[in-house]
């Protein structure tokens, strides 16, 4: 992937501007989703062609660890465009997008990602967040300090390690992406 940018600044990128009211949607539906048994997040994405597509926390509703609101926007996105490539979108976030959410947009090829609060704000309600982005911003291993406290991450290479990858390039019927 050619364009990998994250901006934390204050200040949104040049290239794409912020929209005020996309992004008080978002902190709207996160107080709405806390009021109907979600969690404190919400999502929307505007799509090139401009539609808006929104997500919520779906967290214990639904008994899914990975339905955040960002990856619920960008579901269902997806889902009504009928693609998995979101190229041209901007996600909009009442908080900044965890490791799994920013990894999420990136995959969907989402253009720009603007947040409201921000990790440490989620932290301090009790969410942790801010520990799975320390967790990947130190060198992974098993050393103290480099997030072994709280997961194990090792290569440990097969024999058929790239059998799939091996699969794939010969696969005549592939789908890119």
């Amino acid at each position: 992937m050619e364009r990998i940018a994250v901006d934390t600044s204050v200040s949104p990128s040049a290239a794409i501007p912020v929209d005020a009211a996309h992004l008080e949607k978002a902190v709207t539906l996160a107080v709405d989703s806390v009021a109907n048994a979600g969690g404190p997040f919400g999502a929307v994405i505007v799509t090139r062609d401009g539609r808006v597509v929104e997500g919520n926390n779906r967290v214990t509703q639904d008994h899914d660890p990975t339905a955040h609101a960002e990856v619920t926007a960008i579901r269902r996105a997806c889902a009504e465009l009928g693609t998995f490539d979101l190229s041209g979108a901007v996600l909009y976030s009442s908080c900044e997008p965890c490791p799994m959410c920013l990894a999420s947009a990136l995959w969907a090829r989402v253009e720009a990602v603007y947040f409201a609060a921000d990790r440490y704000d989620a932290a301090d309600a009790g969410f942790d967040d801010a520990a799975f982005y320390d967790f990947f911003a130190a060198r992974l291993g098993n050393a103290p300090g480099t997030g072994a406290e709280i997961m194990t991450v090792r290569h440990e290479r097969t024999p058929s390690a790239v059998a799939p990858f091996d699969a794939w390039r010969v696969l005549e019927s592939r789908i890119t992406y």
